[in-house]
C-alpha cells in the first residue's frame, strides 16, 4: 500500500511514522508513506500557500493553485483509490473505516492548515472526508498520522501476530477484554484463574462476556451500532 500525504507542515510526520510499526512496516515494504511539502508548489517566489478568504473573515484559506498542481503531479503517476481530507466536518473515522481503507492499494491524505482549504478542492478533487473527532485541531497532520497508523497496522504481515488486528477494541463493535500478563499475582491482586486454565474454549467464553460486559457499560451506543438501532455511523463531525 502507497499513502501520499499533503502538508503544509511535514516536519509534523516525521516522529510519528518513523518510529515502532510504522517503521517497520514500511521496512517491510508492506507500506509506503510519502510526505509532501505543500510549500514546494506555492505561488509566485515566496512559494505562497495561503491568502485572504473572499468576502472577509478572519483566517487564511490554503490556496487552490498548490493543492491541485501536488494532486495532478501525482495522479499522473498513479491511479489512487481515494482523495482524503482530513477536517472537522468530514465523516468520523472509526474502526470500519481503517478496515476498508487497509484493503486498498494507493491513498491521498490532504492535511488542512490555517483555516482551511479552498472549496473548489473539494469539490473537484476530493473523494471522501475524514474527522478523527469533534474538536479543532492546529492542522491536519496529527489526524493524518491517526489514519496511517491505524490502517497500516491492518496490512496483513505488519503485526508479528497476524490475528491481533482482529481482536482489538471496535471490531464487532466490541471493546477488548481485560487482558493480563507476570506475575499472577502482585500486592495481593490476582489474574482471573479462568486465563490461568489452559482452557481454550472457556478463556475465548470469557474473554466474549467481559467484552461485551465492558461495552455495555462504557460505550452501549457500539452496541446499537452493531444491531442497526441508530444512525450514529453516519454521524458526520
Amino acid at each position: 500500500m502507497r499513502i501520499d500525504i499533503l502538508s503544509a507542515v511535514p516536519e509534523l510526520l516525521n516522529s510519528p511514522l518513523q518510529h515502532s510499526i510504522m517503521l517497520r512496516a514500511q521496512k517491510k515494504g508492506l507500506l509506503e508513506v510519502v510526505v509532501h511539502d505543500l510549500r514546494k508548489y506555492g505561488v509566485g517566489k515566496q512559494n505562497q500557500l495561503d491568502d485572504y478568504q473572499y468576502g472577509g473573515g478572519a483566517g487564511m484559506v490554503m490556496m487552490i493553485e498548490p493543492i491541485a498542481n501536488c494532486i495532478n503531479a501525482l495522479k499522473a503517476e498513479r491511479t489512487y483509490d481515494d482523495i482524503i481530507y482530513m477536517t472537522p466536518d468530514g465523516k468520523r473515522f472509526d474502526q470500519s473505516e481503517a478496515n476498508y481503507l487497509s484493503l486498498k492499494k494507493n491513498l491521498i491524505l490532504l492535511c488542512g492548515h490555517y483555516k482551511g482549504i479552498d472549496d473548489r478542492i473539494r469539490e473537484h478533487f476530493i473523494t471522501k472526508e475524514i474527522s478523527i473527532g469533534d474538536f479543532v485541531l492546529s492542522g491536519g497532520e496529527l489526524a493524518a498520522a491517526t489514519v496511517v497508523d491505524a490502517i497500516g497496522r491492518l496490512i496483513p504481515g505488519v503485526l508479528n501476530d497476524g490475528t491481533s488486528a482482529l481482536f482489538d477494541s471496535f471490531q464487532d463493535n466490541l471493546l477488548a477484554p481485560p487482558i493480563y500478563t507476570r506475575p499472577a499475582e502482585f500486592n495481593g491482586w490476582k489474574v482471573p484463574d479462568i486465563l490461568l486454565s489452559g482452557h481454550e474454549k472457556a478463556i475465548s467464553d470469557w474473554r466474549h462476556e467481559q467484552s461485551l460486559k465492558r461495552t455495555e457499560e462504557r460505550r452501549p451506543d457500539l452496541l446499537k451500532k452493531g444491531t442497526g438501532e441508530d444512525g450514529f455511523e453516519n454521524i458526520e463531525v
